[in-house]
């Protein structure tokens, strides 16, 4: 039983969401007809008097629908399933008694949905408490009602704000604009929510008043597809198709908007954009629950950490992890770069307190469980140690050697390197086996993926700690082993390689930039250029270029660029120019031309320029498989997409590879080898796949 239903003395009928052997509610059609039954029982009560709405989980109270229910259905059988939830919260919402929900933590999707049906709702003070209509997201659209009914309780412009881009809003949030009518810490939740049963069926007007008029919908939706194509480029048709009916449905019949929400969600189901953010969804559960194959529980729980650096992302990870609860001391041989680092921690958490993730005493409280010091001081109460130094090995060799002597013989010793061997780091400690890889991303609270690899002779316990702290912290891991560049840095330095050597041979830099955001890049690749730093930049490349058996040749380029001073946008100048006033725009840098020559690329069309960049990161995604990189291709697109905002709507490299096909990749890798360079060679992975037709994955 997902629903339990019970009647207190004075008729009020209090529906119970609790899906058994479950941490989250989630609506499938066993669950929808369970609901259905459950109001037929309060409609057939002559002394029902309401329905109140409540979640027996502590932290959600509906996620949304099973995804799974979508997955491979047919046509006819997703049909059934909006049809089905159409009737059913249409139901909730024709009962002649009043009804409340009371919220409490996640309620998303088929979620929103369900209280969207009901009179009224309450939400929580609940940190945990988010409700929203994240659907765009997997390519289709609030298909339970939620494209009809969320404009007409908080007004056209405000649904769209939350449709489109598939928001999500804390409870402060969404009582201002109307979506919660009152908001209670969580112990005087059902009592607040009680209170509304005195106010009987909701009989207001629809919200919106001149925003929602027939005049002002044409402003309003121009702008709205303005924004959407400013942001997806038109590569993401859900945004656009929710428009049209969220829009479609004002001023119309409940019914018809219902029918228009219901024709929009069956195509946009059948799109490749919609099959691949699914995937993208069962990606992130996967990680979720990612384990060491054939190793069960052998890691040590992570009470305390240190971090060793405090620069960029040893002050990110410091401020990651005691937000997340751990005590963490932030080790740093300069008492300047200490306080730099706490500034810079201290920093995000008011970012944090202002788009309200946080409270101030929560802030203030993480902020304090950092511990900052200059000395050497003991570590053997620390459980996992995380080095975040300047990328050189000899540096990190010695500092780890240092740690082995301070810590525990239980601490695990991690490096955050991006690039260099695990096992070469480990190199001159007893017990190489304690030193594992966590490399996390730039930046640290925002960047979702976490790498953790596994050196030659990294221990089945020190993996599986670091595994396990990453997922409780909340990022999400990916699984490699030691090599060169790991996965996404490996993957994604050809292609920037690539790119510097298209413009050198006199491709203009915002043409090269915008064919690659065409493309569904998030970034062009001289923007992230800049944003890296070319210095850094041109430390990986020759790093890698050194020490992988097939590199990218690199040319002097970047040299003669850092050379001039140009080391992106934190010397304020790169490959674009960023001007210091607050809010002006970064123009290219007009002095680029001295940098290039006259080359291949100049002769070519966008289409080739975008096959050299990209058929250039697949074939490297393709022997990080033959190599061992990584175990699967769904570990590779899971990289990418989270460490790069690999086109999302593509599904990852490679199954955008599938979409190609491996006889066609070939054949044009074999072309851009004989027309461009060797380098384009196709390794024997993809020549062997194109023997026989074969794909990355069984289904694309």
């Amino acid at each position: 039983m997902n629903i339990s239903l019970s009647f207190d003395a004075a008729g009020l009928a209090t529906l119970t969401f609790d899906r058994p052997n479950s941490s989250a509610n989630v609506f499938d059609l066993p669950t929808l007809a369970e609901l259905d039954a459950h109001l037929a029982t309060i409609e057939s009560r002559a002394d029902a008097s309401g329905v109140l709405l409540v979640s027996a989980k502590s932290k959600i109270f509906v996620a949304g629908a099973d995804l799974n229910s979508f997955v491979g259905a047919t046509a006819e059988q997703l049909a059934n399933i909006v049809d089905q939830g159409h009737r059913i919260f249409g139901r909730l919402e024709n009962l002649k008694i009043p009804t409340v929900a009371a919220v409490n933590g996640v309620c998303l999707g088929g979620g929103c949905e369900l209280v969207l049906a009901c009179d009224w709702r309450v939400g929580s003070l609940d940190k945990s408490t988010k409700i929203g209509l994240p659907e765009t997201q997997l390519g289709i659209l609030p298909a339970w009602g939620g494209s009809v009914r969320l404009a007409r309780l908080i007004g056209l412009p405000q649904a769209l704000g939350i449709i489109l881009a598939g928001k999500q809003l804390v409870a402060q949030q969404a009582q201002k604009i109307g979506l919660f009518d009152e908001i209670a810490h969580p112990e005087y939740l059902v009592a607040t929510a009680r209170k509304f049963f005195a106010r009987g069926k909701r009989r207001t007007k629809p919200a919106g008043g001149l925003m929602n008029s027939v005049a002002m919908r044409p402003i309003i939706t121009l702008q709205a597809r303005k924004g959407v194509m400013a942001k997806t480029r038109g590569h993401y048709p859900a945004p656009l198709k929710a428009l049209d009916v969220v829009v479609g449905a004002m001023g119309q019949p409940l019914a018809q908007g219902l029918a228009l929400e219901r024709a929009a969600v069956l195509a946009l189901a059948q799109t490749s954009a919609s099959r691949n953010l699914m995937s993208i969804f069962f990606l992130q559960e996967r990680a979720k629950k990612l384990k060491i194959p054939g190793v069960e529980n052998v890691g040590r729980p992570v009470q305390r950490v240190a971090v060793v650096g405090a620069g960029v992302m040893g002050a990110g990870i410091a401020q990651w992890t005691s937000s997340r609860g751990y005590p963490t001391l932030l080790k740093d041989i300069a008492p300047e770069a200490l306080a730099k680092g706490l500034k810079t921690a201290e920093k995000i958490y008011a970012g944090a307190v202002k788009r309200r993730k946080m409270t101030v005493a929560e802030a203030t409280a993480a902020f304090d469980r950092i511990t900052a010091t200059h000395v050497d001081v003991p570590l053997t109460n620390v459980d996992l140690v995380i080095e975040a130094a300047v990328e050189k090995l000899e540096l990190k060799q010695k500092i780890f050697q240092q740690l082995e002597a301070r810590a525990a013989a239980h601490t695990v010793l991690a490096t955050n390197t991006s690039a260099l061997s695990i096992d070469a780091i480990a190199g001159g400690l007893q017990d190489p086996g304690r030193v594992v890889g966590i490399h996390f991303f730039n930046p640290v609270n925002r960047m979702q993926l976490v790498e953790v690899v596994r050196g030659a002779r990294t221990s089945d316990a020190a993996l599986d700690t670091a595994l396990t702290f990453v997922k409780a912290i909340g990022k999400l891991p990916v699984l490699v082993n030691d090599s060169p560049g790991f996965l996404v840095n490996r993957i994604l330095l050809p292609y920037m390689v690539e790119a510097v050597r298209i413009f050198n041979e006199g491709i203009d830099v915002q043409r090269l930039d915008r064919i690659m955001l065409d493309f569904g890049m998030p970034m062009g690749p001289a923007r992230l250029s800049d944003e890296v730093g070319l210095d850094v930049a041109q430390h990986v490349a020759v790093d890698l270029q050194t020490r992988l058996p097939k590199p990218v040749p690199i040319n002097d380029t970047l040299v003669r660029m850092i050379d001039k001073g140009w080391l992106g946008k934190k010397s304020g100048t790169g490959f674009y120019v960023f001007p210091k006033e607050k809010g002006a725009k970064e123009q290219s840098n007009p002095a680029l031309g001295e940098l290039q020559t006259s080359g291949k690329a100049q002769q070519q069309d966008d289409a080739t320029l975008v096959d050299r960049m990209v058929l250039v990161m697949i074939n490297e995604a393709a022997r990080c498989l033959e190599e061992g990189v990584v175990d699967a291709p769904e570990d590779v697109d899971f990289g990418m997409i989270f460490g790069t905002g690999w086109a999302p709507f593509r599904g990852g490299p490679l199954r955008y590879a599938d979409t190609l096909g491996s006889v066609e990749i070939v054949k044009r890798l074999e072309r851009l080898q004989a027309e461009v360079a060797p380098y384009f060679e196709p390794c024997a992975k993809l020549r062997e796949m194109a023997r026989t037709d074969a794909r990355f994955y069984s289904t694309t």
